[in-house]
């Protein structure tokens, strides 16, 4: 769900290669114990104690046991998998063969090329700026290009001391199952997926995604305004998630940058994934706006770029022709299509919930349906739904607290799939 990381401080990057210093010999005796000999050579590395605070599983990967254990029962059953948000269609050829073009022109003396820009082929972040923040003031060299979202956000957590393994999200608490210090926002349906920024506290970062994952809503501008100004209030920084943009089919903002003042207070993450296949590929951009500064003024874009350049040796120049080719003119109109294609899968399966009376969300601006079960577990529903349909959704307690009584289902599928899927949902919830 969205959230806020609360008691974060900025630190500083020192990228330096260090020497660390060896701990004090916490192990007086030289002799091996039995239990020594069981479990082989250990070294005196300790291992960060805050990765303990991290569950377990993962959702995903507890998804693939339960689907596996299941198969493992019905050998023969026609898995249809609406589960983790993977795109199923062919990127389209005019994308490919660029790729392939470029690709191929690494075997010849005149086409091959090294290392590039870590920040990205300018070529590729003018187009960026151009197609996606045309006339909202971004340039090309705000723009970071990168091997996807998630990346970007891992660097961005690690940069701001925001993730739980620097320590900084304090304890899980299991009963709850939220970490200590950060401030949860409650997005549900009695509040239209936007929260009450008038009971909330200030922290440093703010993260927030809009088409979001998994509820599938997307914000108005009238609710983007608020978050911008409730961020200039208390000065802090929001990290906006819009991987899902392209998706949007009313006037929500696809982008935090359409909202006056939000140059100063945000930077905006999105990714080639999802609108144009390329979840193997890998291919994504950052915007860090010159306008946003730290308490002393000094610009965020600054530290962003040293850390870029630090910890990442660019994007793949394969995938960078692949991205100017789904920008160009034929090429944005093919991924459009695809997207198309998804969104009336999405309508399918609104439909299909929608029948059976019950309470059905997204699925108009985000690939997601978010589909209610009150008072019903979430992975009750979801064993239910694989145990007598064969079809693997995600249980909704799965994103965080505020999905339980969910199930998120995916609309990237082949279309004779979704219709199957439906048709068996329809059948289960109606026997029920």
């Amino acid at each position: 769900m969205m959230h806020f990381l609360s008691q974060m401080a900025f630190c500083s990057c020192r990228p330096n290669a260090v020497l660390l210093r060896p701990q004090p010999n916490r192990w007086a005796s030289s002799s091996k114990s039995k239990d020594d000999s069981e479990v082989g050579h250990c070294t005196r590395v300790q291992r960060n104690v805050n990765m303990e605070g991290l569950r377990t599983g993962y959702l995903f990967p507890e998804i693939f046991k339960r689907e596996s254990e299941h198969m493992q029962k019905k050998a023969h059953a026609r898995l249809i998998r609406l589960g983790i948000g993977d795109t199923t269609l062919p990127i389209p050829d005019i994308i490919t063969s660029a790729m392939a073009e470029h690709a191929y022109a690494l075997s010849t003396i005149q086409g091959y090329k090294g290392y590039g820009a870590e920040q990205g082929n300018m070529d590729l972040r003018k187009a960026i700026a151009e197609k996606f923040y045309k006339d909202m003031g971004v340039e090309g060299h705000e723009i970071f290009v990168s091997d996807g979202a998630q990346s970007d956000i891992s660097r961005l957590q690690g940069y701001t001391d925001s993730s739980v393994i620097v320590g900084q999200a304090g304890k899980l608490e299991e009963e709850s199952g939220k970490y200590g210090n950060i401030v949860y926002m409650n997005c549900g349906s009695e509040n239209g997926f936007f929260p009450d920024l008038s009971t909330t506290p200030r922290t440093d970062i703010i993260f927030f995604c809009s088409p979001n994952n998994p509820t599938g809503n997307a914000a108005s501008r009238q609710q983007l305004q608020q978050l911008v100004d409730f961020a200039r209030i208390n000065g802090s920084i929001i990290v906006y998630d819009s991987a899902y943009a392209a998706f949007i089919s009313d006037e929500s903002p696809r982008s935090i940058f359409e909202i006056p003042g939000a140059k100063e207070v945000a930077i905006e993450i999105s990714s080639f994934s999802k609108f144009a296949g390329f979840t193997g590929v890998r291919l994504g951009w950052t915007v860090v706006p010159e306008e946003l500064l730290y308490s002393n003024r000094f610009p965020v874009i600054k530290d962003y770029n040293r850390i870029v350049c630090t910890c990442f040796n660019g994007a793949s120049n394969i995938a960078q022709a692949g991205g100017l080719a789904c920008l160009s003119e034929d090429g944005y109109k093919a991924v459009t299509n695809v997207v198309n294609y998804y969104k009336e899968n999405a309508k399918i399966l609104v439909e299909a919930f929608a029948s059976l009376g019950l309470k059905v969300y997204g699925g108009k601006n985000a690939p997601y349906i978010w589909v209610h079960f009150p008072g019903l577990s979430s992975w009750d529903v979801f064993n239910e739904i694989l145990e007598k349909t064969d079809v693997v959704t995600v249980p909704g307690r799965g994103f965080g607290p505020g999905g339980e009584g969910y199930i998120r289902v995916s609309a990237f599928g082949h279309r004779e799939n979704i219709l199957e899927a439906s048709m068996r949902l329809k059948k289960l919830f109606f026997l029920a």
